[in-house]
């Protein structure tokens, strides 16, 4: 099957970002064909176009980028049974060449989660990479339980903003870091704390932090470890590999790298959140699925300022 596409054929600049028309793999018998209706923009996406992953992902041009995916099944494969044509889904896809800026993407049938009566595919497609990665740094691997208190970085970014509502809705003390401008907004996000990164050094003012989620890396990195709990203290980080000399010089019980893993049993789980009104799914800016609106939505996620979610919208299906 044929699809138009935004690829790119080299690694480089938002320049790199062209409109093709690409032949999607065979359907295998466990697999959907989704028509995209909306995507969106994850820092995987440029960090991937500028060639930075290229070792850890050796994929011959032409590569569709995109991660995210809210649609309507178009086709199932012969041993599909959950799914049929029409059902409206959403899904964080396996990392592969052939990613989702495109009218057709393929999903394994496992990784598919309901798209919910009471959102748009555009809010949709904002949650699976973003709040999956928040959902598993917070529980999966930074083990949060209710009654701890959890320092969460960059909290009106795609990730934040997902992690203040779940840390909250697990009932966790929740401190988060932005710029004054959005600290109301983050407030009625659930967060309790939040820390003007501008003119407050976060390490001068906590203490007993039982969880970090490093959204940062750096000098913010490094600086989590003096205001973790001793012996109890997690830090997980999707940034970098953390400096284990810090963990050992704080006695922090564990700081840790992580990687998404697509999980559509955890995004179902995200998906009920939605439908009864426990998660908000916030779009910040809209663009057109085209080679042009593309690149200025990859332009907008690298300066790092965005509010909320980046999502493609896609006007050709």
């Amino acid at each position: 099957m044929k699809t138009r596409a935004i690829v790119i054929n080299q690694y480089g600049g938002a320049d790199q970002l062209v409109e093709d028309t690409v032949e999607l793999p065979e359907l295998e018998a466990n697999q959907v064909i989704v028509k995209v209706k909306a995507t969106s923009v994850n820092p995987i996406d440029w960090k991937l176009r500028e060639g930075y992953l290229s070792q850890m992902m050796p994929w011959e041009f032409p590569i569709i980028l995109g991660w995210d995916v809210a649609g309507e099944i178009v086709e199932v494969g012969d041993q599909v049974k959950d799914w049929q044509v029409g059902d409206q889904v959403f899904a964080r896809p396996e990392t592969t060449r052939f990613g989702t800026y495109a009218d057709y993407t393929i999903v394994d049938d496992h990784l598919l989660a309901k798209l919910p009566e009471n959102i748009s595919f555009e809010e949709a497609a904002a949650v699976p990479l973003a709040g999956l990665t928040a959902y598993q740094a917070l529980f999966t691997h930074g083990h949060l339980k209710a009654g701890e208190k959890v320092l969460i970085h960059a909290g009106a970014g795609g990730v934040g903003m997902f992690a203040i509502q779940l840390a909250k809705n697990a009932g966790a003390e929740v401190i988060t870091t932005a710029s004054a401008k959005n600290h109301e907004w983050l407030k009625k996000l659930g967060a309790d704390q939040v820390i003007d990164y501008h003119t407050t050094d976060f390490s001068e003012v906590l203490s007993d932090i039982d969880l970090v989620f490093d959204t940062m890396g750096g000098e913010i990195q490094a600086k989590s470890f003096k205001v973790l709990k001793p012996e109890s203290g997690r830090l997980i980080s999707i940034v970098g590999t953390p400096i284990l000399e810090l963990a050992k010089e704080y006695n922090i019980l564990l700081a840790k790298s992580i990687w998404l893993n697509p999980d559509g049993g955890q995004l179902q789980e995200l998906a009920e959140l939605l439908q009864k009104g426990k998660l908000q799914s916030i779009v910040g800016e809209t663009f057109p699925l085209t080679a042009d609106g593309v690149k200025e939505a990859h332009q907008l996620s690298e300066t790092h300022h965005a509010k909320g979610k980046i999502v493609l919208t896609n006007t050709f299906s």
